[in-house]
């Protein structure tokens, strides 16, 4: 791969679309993203602990920006060393970090209330649906049914920006090549990664839905991405920029999931100190003694920032000729000299973060919410699908129908089969916040 064509600033679907003097493609990319509805209602969406009302803890939001920061400091880092390595030119340097803070900035866009326990549930819906054959989700062809039932946040993030957004008009949003090539962390469809030969650290997840295929396809030839396969199991390797925007992603949540952990009670203020101090190292001199114990904390948390960015950094440069060439298979933090200190993070979330009470009792909460919402909408779509698909007949047809679809404001554009149908549904009930989605599950139950 070239850096030539993997910095792409081509709009999708507009390739020949061109950049503003003094107003580069990634610039362009992270005001549309910064501005849009999407990245708004990130502000209500969990990132570890749903419906918490503690200010300090943190949402998507918070967690998308402080990512991009990172990765923006990865990709100065990153981008001075490959230009002192005569990799890249001195212009292209100063592109590598900005797409890589644009594709930071976009990484979470598409994940829906209740954090990773929400994709769970949505997808469980959706499996029970199938095995029952029920409704319109239950007449989805057999080769569908797996990007629903493993319904992933990833794929419905490109879905967002290359479909959804700026008046569906073609290419969405119409970010760059560049900057949705460094966001594609799966750079494949569920049904290539299930033809695929497994193994490859991109293949993990899928990141592409069926219905944006084309649209991908188009952003992994216009970056020269290398394919693998071919017909419906051909998937891309990774863009190497897509592995910063990982380890950006990696550093903030394993790092700031410590610090939330500390402020509601799951971990001991010492505890998290002693963890940062496993990447950062002992300070050079003592605490100010007039310091907080959460002062401390943010002290060794920047600390730990900077010392994993610097490692991320080192493990790209190190790993770069098979990062090149599509071969690299496995994530920076892995490889890197501080992989140890991640290990050790990664094990006390599991045990005392991911399985808190408080945390598993709302989990168990919001996988009623989205299956009450998913099971009342189900009925909505049923009755569309009796309509031929004619929104206007149905909505003329179905008075209460009519009259939730105005409640909610759901877009019924673009619907024509059970597949488009239940995309549509998809849509609206991951694009949903946490307290939305109590609220619209409280509405259609009576609870008002």
């Amino acid at each position: 791969m070239q850096w030539d064509r993997l910095l792409n600033p081509g709009r999708l679907c507009r390739p020949d679309f061109p950049e503003a003097p003094g107003r580069p493609a990634y610039l362009q990319d992270y005001d549309r993203i910064l501005f849009s509805e999407p990245f708004r209602r990130l502000a209500q969406k969990t990132q570890v602990h749903p419906l918490y009302e503690h200010d300090h803890v943190h949402h998507r939001m918070i967690h998308s920006l402080e990512t991009a920061s990172a990765g923006r400091s990865l990709g100065v880092l990153a981008g001075q060393a490959m230009l002192d390595a005569g990799y890249i030119t001195q212009a292209q340097r100063d592109v590598v970090a900005g797409t890589i803070q644009a594709a930071c900035l976009v990484h979470d866009i598409g994940n829906p209330p209740f954090g990773h326990s929400g994709e769970d549930s949505i997808g469980q819906w959706f499996a029970a649906q199938f095995q029952s054959s029920t409704g319109v989700a239950g007449a989805i062809p057999k080769a569908q049914q797996a990007e629903f039932e493993e319904f992933e946040g990833n794929a419905q993030g490109f879905r967002i920006a290359a479909r959804l957004e700026m008046a569906r008009r073609e290419g969405g949003m119409r970010l760059s090549y560049a900057t949705l090539g460094a966001f594609m962390k799966y750079p494949c469809t569920a049904e290539a990664r299930q033809l695929a030969e497994p193994g490859y650290v991109g293949l993990k997840k899928f990141g592409v839905f069926g219905s944006e295929a084309t649209l991908f396809a188009e952003v992994a030839e216009a970056l020269g991405l290398r394919a693998v396969g071919a017909g419906a199991a051909k998937c891309w390797r990774r863009h190497p920029l897509a592995f910063l925007v990982e380890a950006a992603d990696d550093i903030c949540y394993r790092i700031l999931d410590l610090e939330d952990a500390a402020t509601v009670g799951d971990l001991s203020s010492q505890q998290v100190i002693d963890c940062l101090e496993e990447i950062a190292g002992k300070p050079n001199r003592a605490d100010d003694p007039m310091m907080t114990v959460r002062e401390i904390v943010s002290m060794r948390r920047a600390g730990a920032i900077h010392q994993a960015i610097e490692a991320a950094v080192g493990a790209f440069m190190e790993n770069y000729d098979a990062i090149m060439a599509g071969d690299f298979n496995d994530g920076l933090m892995e490889v890197s000299s501080k992989a140890a200190a991640f290990d050790q993070m990664k094990e006390i979330s599991n045990a005392r973060i991911f399985t808190a009470q408080r945390k598993t009792e709302l989990e168990i909460a919001g996988r009623q919410v989205i299956f009450a919402v998913l099971d009342h909408f189900h009925g909505l779509y049923r009755d569309l699908r009796a309509c031929d698909w004619e929104v206007e007949t149905f909505l003329e047809q179905h008075g209460y129908w009519a009259k939730l679809v105005r409640a909610v404001d759901l877009d019924l554009r673009g619907i024509t089969d059970e597949y488009t149908a239940m995309h549509s549904l998809a849509d609206f009930v991951s694009g949903m916040t946490d307290r939305y989605a109590v609220k619209v599950r409280d509405m259609v139950a009576g609870r008002i």
